[in-house]
């Protein structure tokens, strides 16, 4: 059977306050290059994926292409348009983005851009379960006991951790169901929207599967996190290299 057409849409407008640098998060450098560049070229370098929507900060369109995309010969980005305020406003500005491209997709892959140890595997099995369930995303199982608090921090409830899964990205939806589903969520006053997964959820009653992602498919939010890239980075230039 033929694959289908996949298109991800890529999120580098965050703002990064988390980190506590003067440059957003995504466009640190390690190892001589942009945290965005990882994440991107993950999905260049993909079977699976054709084409790429970066969705940025506002402005910030031309330093991109310029700095990031052309740099580097990216040519799966078809388009970088700027994002919003919030996530799912950046969501809903790379889904609009979609219309744009000669041929629309039949699945979405939406990432966040500080995701940078995306690989093969993961977006592989993303295209399997999207096939099966049409609404995936990646996730692993919680290593730690979870509890759920009230507004004083005092614990209310202990889920049994066999259920919790920590959720990554990417996330991944039928095109359309995707796209109907955040036009009925920006006809809303959004509120505590997270995730992809709880949009579909909310606005299309769609259950959406959870798939084995990686450990090591860290979102880079703290300069601890920066840290642990270094180290995965490392791992994976010394197996690569062997």
């Amino acid at each position: 059977m033929d694959k289908k057409k996949c298109t991800a849409i890529v999120l580098s407008a965050g703002q990064g306050k988390r980190m506590g640098t003067a440059i957003q998060k995504q466009y640190i450098e390690i190892s001589g290059k942009p945290i965005i560049f990882y994440t991107l070229d993950a999905f260049q370098k993909s079977a699976i994926i054709d084409d790429i929507v970066l969705v940025v900060g506002e402005g910030q369109e031309n330093w991109v292409r310029d700095e990031i995309v052309e740099k580097y010969q990216l040519t799966k980005v078809r388009s970088i348009i700027p994002g919003g305020k919030e996530r799912y406003d950046s969501v809903w500005a790379g889904l609009r983005g979609l219309h744009a491209l000669k041929e629309q997709p039949e699945y979405v892959f939406i990432h966040d851009g500080a995701r940078m140890f995306v690989d093969e595997q993961i977006l592989t099995r993303g295209y399997e379960n999207v096939e099966k369930f049409g609404a995936c995303v990646a996730g692993m199982p919680s290593k730690d006991t979870v509890k759920l608090v009230d507004e004083d921090q005092f614990a209310v409830n202990t889920p049994p951790r066999k259920l919790i899964w920590a959720v990554q990205t990417p996330q991944i939806f039928k095109a359309d169901l995707i796209e109907n589903a955040y036009a009925k969520l920006m006809e809303k006053v959004p509120d505590n929207i997270t995730d992809d997964a709880m949009v579909v959820e909310q606005m299309m009653k769609v259950p959406v599967k959870l798939y084995e992602g990686s450990y090591e498919n860290i979102k880079i939010t703290t300069p601890e996190d920066l840290e642990i890239a270094k180290v995965f980075l490392a791992k994976r230039k010394e197996k690569y290299h062997k």
